[in-house]
């Protein structure tokens, strides 16, 4: 943008005039607007910092085939707990980080309102009124005489009712690059809010199967008590009747005692998740529950991701960063128009008088209009310092942006290959578990027969309770990256296409998928998708248009 050059003769002094009427000088002011209204669209372009190297042709980890592509808005219910479904509906009420992310959004919404007050006229009114009283006094006159006798004192009052008006001329376009960045951080502010309204909906969903998970280990730890227990009455039986030696009664006490043992830790890892259950939801956690005892009803709905340049409008932390940038650089533009002068119009009328019925006469009217500028000529590199800052912070936000790009493909195959490994382990460790099982009612029948000794009940004993756990465990670990996965995929959450500023690369190559992801162990039919639950506070997907 090139600066105009002014008119040194341009009058810059208040003045009254008798000899030009308030029209033409009305006139004369609304052509200096117009002149500002058409170069008012003085404005760089944001720069656009996505190039092929940051958006991958294709995705290459494993994923499902024939799988719905993107996550649809509800994806929670897709996992069969309606329990879960309900404490996710009540986080979305509840849940204090949403509530402080809602305020954010207010207060951007704020910000953009004073920032827009720069583009309007300011008018004010006011009124006055005064009695004084003069000490000096009036001159007493003699009636007869006419000569002054003395004096005495005056009072009187005066009125007043004015109306001042100033305006300053948005010839370069300061304060409309103010008001981009303020409408981008309204952007950025309700994708912040739907950041945080996916992060506590996969941390309700997360923390509510690690309580599953806890009821669930602490069942199997209980089971095999109850199988510790059933083998040292068989010890001890032997014992009594001299078969066994008090060797295989210790072994088995001390085998009893080290599960038993396990049971504390996992009560009290489970009543800490209740406790951070009930705080995402927004209440007390004296007194809080949930009636789920196990994964088993738990399912793993499957989900493909499209395009990876298309994961890009998917993302709200992408979409915040993209509005974070588009505000730095209407920053960037308002320092760069602080270099040229300052023009201002500034206007006054109003009435005076000494009696209140008599103020809006015509001899009691009076006005005054005129312009001013103001040009900075030296202020100690302050105006230089302030436009490099927001062309470094400007800097900052490219490359925090393109690491948010790079950080979200990376969470998309991370979560598609824990979701491909963990199957595939689950698969197995079902398989051990099951063998285990049945090595351990061999053992326990034999030994109770005098087929086998104590260490290999003791042993097949010990793989079992391990092989249970951990499957419980990789059970929670594949369920939570399904969780992961939608989350990467932005929850089903689109960006409108009218408020993006970067231009996406163009997509040559299509996608083609890796492996196929094995199904889950149990294959349990998906419900139906329930009507979509709106966050309360929060804003839509497509963010309302800026107001000014």
């Amino acid at each position: 943008m090139k600066a105009a050059h002014l008119d040194p003769t341009v009058a810059l002094a208040s003045e009254q005039s008798n000899r030009e009427s308030p029209m033409k000088l009305l006139l004369r002011s609304t052509s200096v607007v117009a002149l500002a209204l058409g170069m008012a669209g003085c404005e760089t372009p944001i720069p656009q910092v996505l190039g092929p190297q940051h958006v991958p042709s294709n995705f290459t980890a494993p994923m499902a085939q024939g799988a719905p592509v993107w996550p649809s808005a509800n994806w929670w219910a897709r996992f069969g707990s309606t329990e879960m479904t309900g404490l996710i509906t009540t986080a979305q009420t509840g849940n204090l980080d949403l509530a402080a992310a809602a305020a954010r959004v207010l207060q951007a919404q704020a910000q953009s309102e004073i920032s827009g007050s720069a583009l309007f006229p300011s008018l004010s009114l006011q009124g006055s009124a005064q009695r004084s009283r003069n000490g000096a006094g009036q001159i007493i006159v003699d009636p007869v005489t006419g000569q002054p006798t003395g004096t005495k004192a005056a009072t009187g009052n005066a009125f007043g009712l004015t109306l001042d008006a100033s305006y300053q001329l948005d010839l370069w376009g300061k304060a409309r690059a103010n008001l981009r960045a303020a409408d981008q951080l309204i952007l950025a502010s309700t994708y912040a809010q739907q950041v945080v309204a996916l992060t506590v909906t996969a941390n309700v969903a997360n923390t509510y199967l690690d309580v599953l998970a806890l009821r669930e280990r602490l069942t199997i730890a209980h089971q095999n008590v109850d199988a510790a227990r059933r083998v040292l009455a068989i010890v001890q039986a032997k014992v009594t009747n001299g078969v066994s030696s008090r060797l295989d009664l210790a072994q088995q006490q001390a085998q009893l005692a080290a599960i038993e043992a396990t049971i504390p830790a996992l009560q009290e890892q489970e009543r800490e998740a209740r406790y951070a259950l009930a705080i995402l939801l927004g209440r007390l956690p004296e007194g809080f529950d949930v009636t789920g005892t196990n994964l088993d009803g738990v399912v793993t709905p499957v989900v493909a991701p499209g395009l990876p340049s298309e994961l890009l409008r998917r993302r709200p932390d992408v979409a915040q960063a993209e509005a974070n940038l588009a505000s730095a650089h209407g920053n960037v533009d308002a320092a760069r128009a602080a270099f040229f002068p300052q023009i201002g119009l500034t206007g006054s009328g109003g009435f005076t008088g000494a009696k209140l019925a008599s103020l809006f006469t015509n001899g009691g009217f009076g006005w005054s209009i005129g312009a001013s500028l103001l040009q900075t000529i030296f202020d100690g590199g302050l105006l230089e310092g302030q436009f490099a800052l927001s062309k470094a912070q400007q800097q900052e936000l490219v490359a925090t942006y393109q690491s948010t790009v790079l950080n979200a493909f990376s969470d998309v195959e991370t979560t598609l290959g824990q979701v491909s490994s963990l199957a595939d382990q689950e698969r197995l460790r079902t398989e051990q578990t099951n063998a285990a099982a049945e090595a351990f009612r061999i053992s326990e029948l034999q030994y109770r027969e005098g087929v086998t000794d104590l260490l290999n009940v003791l042993t097949a004993q010990q793989v079992l309770f391990s092989a249970q756990d951990t499957l419980v465990q990789i059970k929670l670990a594949r369920l939570q990256a399904n969780i992961g996965l939608y989350q990467a995929l932005g929850g089903g959450w689109s960006e409108a296409a009218d408020a993006a500023t970067q231009a996406l690369p163009a997509q040559t190559t299509p996608v083609t998928a890796g492996p196929a992801a094995p199904p889950p162990p149990s294959a349990t039919p998906v419900p139906a998708t329930p009507k979509p639950i709106a966050i309360p506070g929060s804003q839509s997907a497509t963010p309302p248009p800026p107001r000014h």
